[in-house]
């Protein structure tokens, strides 16, 4: 087909098409937002009465712990875990040597004997040293430094003190140890 038409005309009726294309597409963008703003509005509707319907069945469950014998079930638990309490902090305070005995004898090579044991739990106070002595008999001089370097050893043992006569026999020695665990 031929377009016999003026250039101004055929001009006219280019602009005219992009215009109607222009309308269309913008009359497209506005049903657009207006369906998305539709939706939006219908989810914060549904939100809205889910929310309410939650509150109402919160406001009945909250009810129906008001009865008396809810309420006296919540005195006795508060009480219940008040006793639970004050025993936790009871057997917290209490001295367990359990752990200091347990280090003590990973120190002890073959060859020593305790024949005593002694352990002072701490102090009330800033410093919480346990206080232990120990007796016993080793059959060499170098069992007993041995013995000597595993406490040293640990990192729990401080201020260890082996009495000079303890080194004195180079077999058969009877000795004493004091030290401090931390």
């Amino acid at each position: 087909m031929i377009n016999l038409l003026p250039p101004q005309s055929k001009q006219e009726l280019i602009r005219e098409e992009s215009w109607k294309i222009i309308m269309i597409l913008g009359i497209n963008v506005l049903l657009i937002l207006l369906c998305f703003s539709l939706i939006l509005y219908s989810i914060n509707i549904f939100i809205s009465g889910e929310t309410k319907a939650q509150k109402i069945l919160y406001q009945e469950r909250e009810k129906e712990f008001q009865t008396p014998q809810m309420q006296t079930l919540q005195k006795n638990l508060t009480t219940f875990n008040l006793t639970l309490s004050q025993l936790d902090s009871f057997y917290g305070s209490q001295f367990s040597a359990t752990e200091d005995l347990e280090e003590i004898s990973e120190t002890i090579p073959s060859g020593i004997y305790l024949t005593n044991l002694s352990i002072s739990p701490p102090k009330s106070g800033k410093e919480k040293l346990t206080e232990c002595t120990l007796a016993g008999f080793s059959t060499t001089r170098e069992i007993l430094l041995k013995f000597k370097e595993n406490l040293e050893g640990q990192g729990r043992f401080e201020a260890i003190s082996f009495p000079p006569v303890s080194w004195v026999k180079q077999n058969d020695i009877n000795f004493t140890v004091n030290f401090r665990i931390k």
